[in-house]
């Protein structure tokens, strides 16, 4: 039994899995409009006939949060994370209730080293108690006890006043 000094939370969507990467598969796909990631903000979808409000509607379609790549190196900065670190992945899942199963098997598939008693699929993520929460979204981070480090993503570009990280690689620096 590993005694953990230290406990880290870390989201899910658009942290360990490409969100953003699954928006623009399926512009492409649905739409036939190619875009890169940095242009998955309304408005740019506006000037493109993309409706934001449209790609919202996709959270709660089946395969949405099934079929997402993992983000690079997330893989294996987690399994070294994971030796160190008491590490909870921490989600909102319960907004899109069709994406509780999905999520569940997609860690199983693409991170079968993070046991079940260290999932955390909720609502809100304020009763969330450790020392550091990476997450992609501020209403996460506001109200979060511990040290909130935000993960970048076309949707919080704008946002300062919090410790940043980029990439995994970044994590990995910052962690190990």
């Amino acid at each position: 039994m590993h005694n953990y000094q230290q406990r880290i939370a870390i989201d899910m969507d658009d942290v360990m899995a490409d969100a953003t990467g699954r928006f623009v598969e399926w512009i492409a796909e649905r739409h036939g409009v190619v875009i890169e990631r940095h242009q998955l903000r309304d408005e740019v979808l506006q000037t493109l006939g993309v409706p934001y409000a449209q790609l919202r509607k996709w959270l709660w379609e089946d395969g949405f949060f099934r079929y997402m790549q993992p983000m690079p190196d997330s893989q294996k900065v987690m399994q070294e994370l994971v030796k160190k670190y008491e590490v909870f992945v921490v989600s909102a899942a319960v907004e899109f209730p069709q994406s509780l199963r999905e999520k569940v098997d997609w860690l199983a598939e693409h991170f079968p080293f993070i046991d079940w008693r260290y999932i955390v699929l909720c609502g809100h993520k304020y009763m969330i108690q450790a020392d550091y929460l990476i997450d992609d979204h501020e209403k996460n981070l506001i109200h979060f006890t511990g040290t909130p480090i935000i993960f970048t993503a076309p949707h919080n570009l704008h946002l300062q006043g919090y410790e940043r990280v980029n990439n995994w690689a970044e994590i990995g620096e910052r962690f190990l």
